[in-house]
Formats: C-alpha cells, sequence, structure tokens
C-alpha cells in the first residue's frame, strides 16, 4: 500500500514523497481513509507507531480549500505537553510547506502578546496545551465556534496529567457538528468514557496490543540496595559497561532528575536534564542539544516519556521503577523504534520487587536479571511484603510534595506541651472571670447567656489565687531542650 491510495490530495502526497516517507504504517493505513470520509476516529496504538501523520496528513487534505478568520481557528489540535505540541507543529511545517497555512504553537511559557498576534492573523491550524488554550479563550481572544476538526492526541497522558476536566469543558464550546479525531496508547474506563460523550459513531482502529513492548528492545533489570547513592553507583555502571550512542535517564521525581544531573556531571558524563519545572526556552535547547548530539545523556521527569519525537535512543535507564506498568512501556519506548534495536536496563531495589510483578504481568513476558541477582526465596519474600506507598501515584505531582524531612526544615520537631501547661494557659483571666460572673441582660433560646459563657468556660488550673494570679504562670511552660 502507498499514500496515494489513501484519499489524499495530489499536493499532500507529493509532500509525503518529498518528506522521504514510502508506506504508511498500519495506523496510517487504516485511519486515513476513514479520516478522509468525514468520520470520527479513535486510534489506539502505542507511541512510535506513527499517529501524527495519521491526523496531519488528512488535516492538510481538508484544509486546502477555505480560510481562518481572525480568533476562529479552523482546526484544533490538543496535546498534553508543550513538547508534544511543538513537535506537531514541526510536522505541519514538514509536510505542509506547500500549503501556506497559517499555524498557530499556543503553549505555556510564551509570551501572551505573541500568540495572541498568531491569533488575530486567523489559524488555520491551532495546536495548543489545554490549559493555555482555556486561558486565551477566557480572556477573550479566541473563538471556538468555527472549528471543523478536533484532535485529542496522548489521551491517556492527559488522564495522568489530570486535563480531562479542561478537555470537557473545551468539547462543550466547539461546534457540535465537527470530526473528532482521538488517539490514545490505552483505553482506560474514564477515556472510554470521554469518547462515548464527544463522539459520532466513531471507527476504532487499534493496530497493537495497548501495553506490548517492541520486539527489537532488549530488556534487562539490575539489583541495587535501596539508598539513592547506593543507585546512583549501579547507574554509573550500567552506562559505562554499555555501548551508548545516547541514552534517557528517567526518574519518578523532578528532584531527583536534577540529583542525578549532578552526580553524573561530577562524575565526568556529558549529561543534560529535562522535567516540568524548566523554562520552555531551557527544555526546548535540551532537547535540540540531545538531538544533535550535543548532549549524549538525558536525565528526565516522565514529561519525556511519551511521544517525543528521538528516533535513534539507543539505550533506556530507569533510575527509578515507574509505579504504573503503563508508564514503564512508554518510558522504554523511546528506543527500539522504527524497528531499530533498543536497550533497556531498569534498577531495582527490594522495595520495587511488587511493581515489577506487575510490570511482567502486563508485558506478559518475563524480564531477565543482569549480573548478580537476588534469590528466587528473596524475590518471593519482596514481593509478598506488606509495603506502604512507593513512590508517587498515578497522575499526582510528588515534586512537590516534601518528604517529612524536608518539610521541617531540618529543624528539630515540635515538642508537645505537658497537658498542665495547656490547662494553665487556657485558664480565663481575671477580667473575663468578672465579665463571666455579671448577670446578663439578654437570654438566647431560654437560657441566661451568662450560663451558655459559664459552660463554655474551662475550669481554672490554680485554685484559690484569686485575681492575683501572677502573668508569668499564665504563659505555657516550654520544654528545655
Amino acid at each position: 500500500m502507498s499514500f496515494d491510495t489513501l484519499g489524499l490530495s495530489p499536493k499532500v502526497v507529493a509532500a509525503v514523497a518529498a518528506a522521504g516517507f514510502k508506506e504508511p504504517t498500519p495506523i496510517q493505513a487504516q485511519a486515513i481513509p476513514v479520516a478522509m470520509q468525514g468520520r470520527d476516529v479513535v486510534g489506539i496504538a502505542q507511541t512510535g507507531t506513527g499517529k501524527t501523520a495519521s491526523f496531519v496528513l488528512p488535516m492538510l487534505t481538508k484544509l486546502e480549500m477555505g480560510r481562518a478568520r481572525a480568533r476562529m481557528p479552523r482546526s484544533l489540535i490538543l496535546e498534553p505537553t508543550r513538547e508534544l505540541a511543538a513537535q506537531v507543529a514541526q510536522s505541519f511545517e514538514l509536510l505542509g510547506r506547500e500549503h501556506k497555512l497559517n499555524i498557530a504553537l499556543i503553549i505555556g511559557g510564551v509570551s501572551f502578546d505573541e500568540q495572541d498576534r498568531k491569533l488575530d492573523r486567523g489559524a488555520d491550524v491551532l495546536i495548543a496545551t489545554p490549559g493555555r488554550l482555556l486561558d486565551h479563550f477566557q480572556r477573550g481572544k479566541l473563538l471556538l465556534t468555527a472549528v471543523e476538526v478536533l484532535v485529542i492526541d496522548e489521551a491517556d497522558r492527559m488522564l495522568d496529567m489530570g486535563f480531562i476536566p479542561d478537555i470537557e469543558k473545551i468539547c462543550k464550546l466547539l461546534p457540535p457538528r465537527r470530526q473528532t479525531l482521538f488517539f490514545s496508547a490505552t483505553m482506560p474506563p474514564e477515556i472510554k468514557k470521554l469518547t462515548e460523550k464527544f463522539l459520532r459513531d466513531p471507527e476504532r482502529i487499534s493496530v497493537a496490543p495497548a501495553a506490548s513492548t517492541a520486539k527489537t528492545i532488549e530488556q534487562r533489570l539490575k539489583f541495587s540496595d535501596s539508598d539513592s547513592k547506593s543507585k546512583r553507583a549501579v547507574l554509573r555502571e550500567l552506562m559505562r559497561g554499555q555501548n551508548v550512542k545516547n541514552a534517557i535517564i528517567f526518574c519518578n521525581r523532578k528532584r531527583d532528575v536534577d540529583v542525578i544531573y549532578k552526580s553524573l556531571t561530577k562524575h565526568g558524563f556529558n549529561v543534560g536534564a529535562l522535567h516540568g519545572d524548566m523554562d520552555q526556552r531551557s527544555r526546548t535547547a535540551t532537547l535540540d542539544a540531545f538531538r544533535n548530539g550535543t548532549i549524549t545523556f538525558l536525565a528526565a521527569s516522565d514529561v519525556a516519556a511519551r511521544g517525543l519525537d528521538i528516533p535513534e535512543v539507543s539505550h533506556v535507564f530507569n533510575f527509578d521503577v515507574p509505579i504504573s506498568p503503563e508508564d514503564y512501556v512508554h518510558r522504554i519506548g523511546r528506543t527500539g523504534r522504527a524497528g531499530r534495536e533498543g536497550f533497556a536496563a531498569t534498577i531495582v531495589t527490594p522495595e520495587d520487587i511488587p511493581a515489577i510483578r506487575a510490570i511482567e504481568a502486563l508485558c506478559q513476558q518475563k524480564i531477565e536479571w543482569l549480573g548478580d541477582a537476588p534469590s528466587p526465596e528473596q524475590l518471593e519474600e519482596w514481593a509478598n511484603a506488606k509495603k506502604g506507598r512507593r513512590g508517587r501515584g498515578r497522575g499526582a505531582k510528588p515534586d512537590k510534595t516534601p518528604s517529612r524531612k524536608s518539610a521541617q526544615g531540618g529543624q528539630r520537631p515540635a515538642i508537645r506541651p505537658d497537658p498542665a501547661n495547656r490547662e494553665m494557659a487556657s485558664a480565663p483571666s481575671a477580667p473575663e472571670q468578672a465579665s463571666a460572673e455579671q448577670p446578663a441582660k439578654q437570654r438566647v433560646r431560654g437560657k441566661p447567656r451568662d450560663e451558655r459563657a459559664k459552660s463554655r468556660q474551662p475550669e481554672p488550673a490554680v485554685v484559690g489565687l484569686g485575681d492575683h494570679i501572677p502573668d508569668f504562670l499564665k504563659r505555657p511552660v516550654r520544654a528545655s531542650k
């Protein structure tokens, strides 16, 4: 099958050939003809299967006729992260260079004024993250009543990041008679409910199991003690023991990304860092340096786990085992793309064994150990041990949740006051006692106010001193250090 059999316009087919693409991938071969018919599509495919071209190419064909008006985009593409949105914009620039379309990229970390100017010129294609899109709409800078095609990409990632309420708000602002193209790697119940609510009789297209890993990826586990210092030593051993062209090192927390970055830099590795707290300019510069080979190793949080188009990553190292087994699939999917061979190693501590079992169950394969492995008895003991919450939960933001030690800022814990001191501190002062003894002139609900006040007053902690309680006895006594 070739692209000229999918119903695309001659101009789009020529652009695809000029870009060097010869045959459509399975998701493209099935989704493009349905999209060209104007039908809604639900595409289920893992990362790296060519989902982006599945909606870019039919949109280019549909947008050849017509012109956008100011602040009224003709099409809308929603992406969960800035990087993914920027990549889609690059795809339109590559494949639509002969179409002369106005493309507006609306993401955080960029000036509102610059984005307003793009919207004022009229956008044939609006590519946005949900939060920034709603910001522009609420400021009165954007109307969505002319949108003909809506694309929701990486929907399960949207769920992870808590964007589903924003997606629902946006869908309600769009014309009901629009075409919706919906893509996701997995289909949890919340995502299925979303498709049932906002899509009209969609064609469901699934080209791969939701949780499969590429067969070209060699997967290994490496045991480590639980402390971070030991894990960092194991990571360096892994990095030195492989013929690495370039590699992504995944951490569960943003603060661990910074720790890994500083540690590897200290030990002479050529490394960069990427996480959600970085400003957009720094993130873009780091990704460009990694793509062009200036940076060999990239320490990253899961912001880089899905959809980033870095086609020739040779290795992936999981410094932390992800809590969600699906995240493991997307992390290691950064390597072994487009049929290339890849290598993925995961550092495992005793606390991680239950999560590893869940990953193996989801992927339906046993992952081999690299080097010395724990005994089967140890693995079984750790797998059955009762554990507290390990790491972060799905969709949470643990990087902003300090540990007990960091929350205290290194200070000593607060001293619990002695019960006697609490009673003395709460004893009423002499003026309070005098006012409580005065007869109340008003009654509330049939009960004198002075009686109600007395019932609320605690018993004096010191008896017999009358009005002559020294001030120092009224203050709580602090325990000595």
